[in-house]
């Protein structure tokens, strides 16, 4: 592994090599706060991907890009006068150091719930908010907010002790979603439809599974399994539209029993 210098020289030479950009690319100099936003989400969402992959290499190229974005951002604040990269990493550093006092003073947390529960007490105190779920974020995916919002519930002591207690929700909530369909109310059926998705994001959170990722494996999953059936039928001569779905199960159920899945 590099030393500490080498990787302070690394980091000194992407400043250096921003500052060039910033200068004399006509698109690097054209960038503000507000266009490169879309780009750190588009790059965030690429870190996720290879790290879902376990593909280390890529995570590492991935991690370089958001670190790029990261100095970007520094940089044309630096421009504006309101902070630098100095500025920007001696803010996270003094926020780690005052939110685990149970490391840098003397403050008892020997468990993670006991650290996340300082952790989101010590944050309330600096924000001057009245709630927890103030720190999740608005513009977050509606499965990923559902995960945070239950991060921060628990935080402050509101959530179930075990997943199994989660069950009979899930099932209270199952109750409702039927019911609500016979009802032909589109409004009602979707806000228990979103009850039921919320109980199973909380099963998933306390059983330490992650819902998003679950969701995509299936997606992949479907994905390859709709591609097989394609690929198998055009091999026939044909195509899905011109089969019918007994044809198409049996495509199916043969996608299921490759070698893949």
């Amino acid at each position: 592994m590099n030393s500490r210098a080498a990787k302070l020289e690394a980091f000194g030479r992407l400043l250096d090599i921003m500052d060039t950009l910033r200068a004399e690319c006509p698109w690097d100099k054209k960038q503000t706060l507000e266009s490169l936003r879309h780009l750190t989400i588009e790059e965030t969402y690429e870190l996720a991907d290879a790290i879902e992959e376990g593909d280390l290499n890529e995570i590492k190229k991935e991690l370089g890009d958001l670190m790029l974005h990261m100095v970007f951002y520094s940089k044309i604040g630096s421009e504006k006068g309101a902070f630098d990269v100095a500025d920007v990493l001696n803010s996270v550093c003094d926020k780690l150091i005052h939110r685990h006092p149970h490391i840098y003073s003397d403050v008892e947390a020997t468990t993670e719930e006991e650290v996340k529960a300082n952790w989101e007490a010590i944050k309330l105190k600096e924000k001057g908010t009245k709630s927890v779920l103030q720190g999740v974020p608005r513009g977050l995916p509606a499965l990923v907010k559902a995960i945070r919002i239950g991060d921060k519930a628990r935080g402050a002591g509101f959530d179930w002790d075990d997943p199994q207690d989660v069950w009979g929700k899930i099932r209270e909530e199952l109750a409702e979603f039927e019911e609500a369909q016979k009802t032909g109310n589109q409004d009602f059926i979707e806000g228990e439809l979103g009850d039921v998705l919320f109980s199973l994001v909380n099963f998933a959170r306390l059983s330490n599974l992650d819902p998003e990722m679950a969701l995509e494996r299936t997606n992949k999953k479907f994905i390859y399994r709709f591609t097989f059936m394609e690929n198998a039928a055009r091999k026939m001569g044909k195509s899905l539209v011109d089969m019918d779905l007994s044809e198409m199960e049996v495509l199916w159920n043969e996608a299921k029993d490759s070698p893949r899945h």
